[in-house]
């Protein structure tokens, strides 16, 4: 089968187009045809390495896969070839404690499809079949691989780690990423009202038509703007996944005993905190990764059953494009996701 690859940790040009063999699904597995593939910041991460990370190479990444169901395992039941799906890109033990609590994400053996093992950038894919998620036959291949980890992330972010609920207010940095992307979109449904950030104006632009009630520009003191903006109050919720850049202007912009969750670092992950104003304020850091089953299949049926959100397609491109793909990605230069077509 044709995949993207890299072979050794580094830079954009390790990316290659490569002939792989095509897997075989082992007992309660499931071989997908891969018709999109979307991409993420842990794509260019997994691509430059991680400490810590050991890969078997060459590796296939993308996490983000809509397809169609070519062969069933052994002992797999209630699924059918030619079923279209997408797939949770979680992966958890189901044996240990917090997998027994429906706490998959925190599973001591949690993995991710295309990080830690080989992904869907590619013609084929094998997973479990408990990572299956049926989509309508008419539903875009393009458009439904765009959905899985950012509306998993945003989802556990947002309202189970955030607690965020209906007349509560919510600041989403980043505005033009994918998780922001589906963050405004849940805050909304939550009945939230929501100021996003970008230092991009056409993103901003963009973020308010998405469904933001007051766009703010990253680059300035966005922290002291929310001061002003909210009366001296501050916002219920900070979704924070820059890091560095915009840590202490985030802790500012949150009301004393509100949440300020974390689910990434894209400018570093290095920070410092006055341990004073987080006693004072009586704020709560919280991280979120990824989702449970059960918060995955919620927004997956909100997605794809129910119609109330929307994944948002920059553009697509063709997998031979892969390069490309994870330069538009580095430079920042979409406005939601990336999606590859085999």
């Amino acid at each position: 089968m044709k995949a993207a690859v890299f072979r050794e940790h580094g830079p954009i040009d390790n990316l290659e187009i490569a002939e792989m063999p095509t897997p075989t699904p082992g007992p309660g597995e499931v071989l997908v045809r891969v018709r999109a593939v979307a991409l993420n910041h842990l794509d260019l991460f997994t691509r430059e390495g991680l400490p810590g990370l050991k890969l078997e190479l060459p590796h296939i990444g993308g996490c983000d896969i809509a397809g169609e169901i070519e062969a069933l395992g052994v002992g797999v039941e209630g699924w059918h070839e030619g079923q279209h799906v997408v797939i949770n890109p979680s992966l958890w033990c189901g044996r240990c404690e917090f997998c027994l609590a429906g706490e998959e994400s925190l599973c001591v053996r949690f993995r991710i499809l295309g990080e830690h093992v080989r992904g869907g950038a590619a013609q084929y894919v094998v997973v479990p079949a408990t990572n299956l998620f049926a989509i309508p036959d008419e539903y875009p291949f393009e458009q439904a691989a765009a959905a899985p980890l950012v509306f998993a992330t945003a989802w556990r972010s947002l309202i189970t780690q955030g607690q965020l609920r209906a007349g509560q207010s919510v600041l989403i940095l980043g505005a033009g990423g994918g998780v922001a992307t589906a963050a405004i979109q849940i805050a909304k449904l939550a009945g939230a009202t929501v100021y996003a950030a970008s230092r991009d104006e056409a993103k901003r632009r963009r973020a308010r038509e998405l469904g933001a009630d007051v766009v703010l520009d990253s680059n300035e003191d966005f922290g002291r703007e929310i001061w002003t903006l909210t009366n001296k109050r501050g916002v219920d919720v900070v979704l924070e996944n820059v890091g560095a850049a915009t840590w202490e202007r985030s802790l500012r912009s949150v009301v004393k005993g509100g949440r300020v969750v974390v689910f990434g670092a894209t400018s570093g992950p290095m920070v410092q905190i006055d341990l004073r104003q987080v006693f004072w304020k009586q704020y709560a850091i919280i991280g979120a990764t990824m989702s449970n089953r059960r918060e995955f299949n919620t927004v997956m049926r909100l997605i794809f059953w129910e119609r109330k959100l929307q994944p948002v397609v920059d553009r697509v491109l063709p997998l031979d494009q892969i390069r490309e793909a994870h330069r538009i990605l580095e430079a920042a230069e979409q406005f939601g996701k990336l999606v590859l077509v085999p």
